[in-house]
């Protein structure tokens, strides 16, 4: 399954897509229709909100601060009550609080401060994941590329996705995203936009170091305080 096979069609979402397809160390690929990731759904219209539906997406996961969240609130919880609407902050409580954590960090090593500075709030998102009901979970932040970029990065790492999918997993989210920022911030500067939503490859290669160096996926999940079962469930997501 290539990366057009993979955007999902959820209007008018710039950044959504499947994470099934992608190769791993064995030869194999992750499971299709499990995980999906995306960008802010309080921009989805309501043809968005019926390919959601139709597209079987019982779990959201919303990964935005909760100011972000009050200033454009989620449509699912009240246009789609079926689906199981949750609500976990990924990069501590506030806004205000993260920048003054992450001051001065280069894009490359990004996903590092974050695996060492929010490990409790980590720990929560990847709870939910796991004890999650079968079927098709989305989770999401503003522009789906970083929060969850590093989400899906780390289900990704798990799963045994080779390392190059998982770098171009994320650098795809700066391609998505390029010609309709710069349409929707049209009178700023397109360099400053540019730079705003650019991926680097490096980031998610840097992450992977990170992992290695604690020990391997498993054993920085197990310093998150996570269960054998719910590493196994994470896991299964992806993996048959």
């Amino acid at each position: 399954m290539d990366a057009t096979q993979r955007r999902l069609r959820f209007p008018e979402l710039l950044n959504a897509r499947d994470l099934g397809g992608l190769p791993t160390q064995d030869g194999g690929h992750t499971r299709a229709r499990s995980l999906l990731r995306a960008d802010d759904l309080a921009q989805l219209t309501a043809e968005g909100l019926a390919a959601l539906r139709e597209y079987g997406v019982v779990t959201v996961l919303d990964l935005r601060w909760p100011e972000e969240a009050a200033r454009h609130p989620s449509p699912v919880p009240l246009a789609l009550p079926q689906i199981r609407y949750e609500h976990v902050s990924l990069l501590t409580h506030t806004e205000d609080e993260w920048r003054l954590r992450s001051r001065d960090v280069a894009k490359e090593l990004w996903k590092c401060v974050v695996l060492e500075h929010v490990r409790r709030e980590l720990r929560q998102v990847l709870e939910v994941i796991a004890a999650a009901a079968p079927g098709p979970l989305l989770f999401h932040c503003v522009a789906g590329k970083d929060r969850t970029g590093l989400v899906a990065a780390l289900l990704l790492t798990l799963a045994d996705v080779t390392p190059g999918a998982i770098a171009r997993d994320y650098a795809e989210s700066g391609d998505n995203l390029r010609e309709g920022y710069l349409k929707r911030y049209a009178e700023a500067d397109p360099a400053r936009i540019l730079e705003a939503i650019r991926c680097p490859e490096e980031g998610a290669y840097n992450m992977l170091e990170f992992l290695s160096a604690a020990g391997g996926i498993r054993a920085y999940l197990e310093r998150l305080g996570l269960q054998g079962q719910e590493i196994a469930a994470l896991r299964a997501r992806l993996r048959d």
